[in-house]
């Protein structure tokens, strides 16, 4: 009897962090850094990172049983300001799970900071989150932003110019126009720690409000804040179009030190 390509994923081993990432668990990297916590236990013992495991084996994360693939979500969330990009209740504030009420588990799709709103890509599939984050495909993000004072044509030529240094990247070019006296648009296709907001202050502003209305062909639209919306049909078909050439590696180093310095955008 032939054997059919479900036949053959069922015997095909997987790497740990992509098998908890599918299941809906959390992306690769939090799963990484599961692994590397001691949280994670496959037939019983303690798990390495990099390891493959088989559908079938038993994977426990914090001492409850992960199961298999999960039906993939995809949604277009806003972010009200005052909610933060993180599953560490440490520090008190609200998070994103504090305010997204939908029935899977799924994560975001690059952060936007605390006082940051707008559109966040959600899902519970890794290999989108890698495709879209990864710098290296170049995919665009559109924000507009209303800044302290007037937004003159030497800051419009100097946002669009790029080589600002931060963390020791340069920004790139980009696409900058002005909305009103004090707001303009731009599109990023970088995810640098707090970019937007240290662009503005090299040039002598400050940002007051910072919205997301954009990513890739995902348009905010007439989402209200702390409200989502799954991403179907023609939209969904679209996006997978632009991400069929995009690398799907992790969009973050590997080294510890440099991934901790990373761990902000926007």
């Amino acid at each position: 009897m032939q054997r059919t390509d479900a036949d053959r994923d069922r015997n095909v081993p997987v790497r740990l962090n992509k098998y908890l990432s599918e299941a809906g668990v959390c992306s690769r990297r939090e799963a990484d850094r599961l692994i590397e916590a001691g949280k994670v236990y496959v037939d019983g013992r303690r798990a390495e990172t990099g390891i493959r495991i088989l559908p079938g084996q038993d994977v426990r994360v914090e001492g409850k049983q992960v199961e298999g693939k999960e039906q993939m979500a995809l949604l277009a969330f806003y972010k009200p300001r005052g909610v933060v990009c993180t599953t560490d209740r440490r520090w008190g504030d609200r998070i994103i799970e504090d305010v997204l009420d939908y029935p899977q588990r799924v994560f975001y799709i690059g952060r936007l900071d605390k006082d940051s709103e707008g559109l966040l890509l959600m899902t519970n599939n890794g290999d989108i989150v890698n495709k879209i984050m990864r710098e290296g495909n170049a995919h665009e993000k559109e924000y507009l932003v209303t800044v302290d004072k007037p937004v003159t044509e030497d800051f419009l030529k100097g946002m669009r110019a790029g080589g600002l240094v931060i963390q020791g990247r340069k920004t790139l070019p980009c696409r900058v126009w002005k909305t009103g006296g004090k707001s303009f648009g731009i599109v990023l296709t970088q995810g640098l720690n707090r970019q937007i907001r240290r662009m503005c202050a090299h040039f002598g502003r400050e940002v007051v409000t910072l919205k997301r209305v954009r990513v890739m062909n995902i348009r905010l639209g007439d989402l209200r804040p702390g409200k989502w919306r799954r991403i179907t049909g023609e939209e969904q078909e679209r996006l997978f179009a632009l991400l069929k050439d995009s690398a799907n590696t992790p969009a973050y180093r590997k080294d510890k030190k440099k991934r901790e310095e990373e761990k902000w955008t926007k």
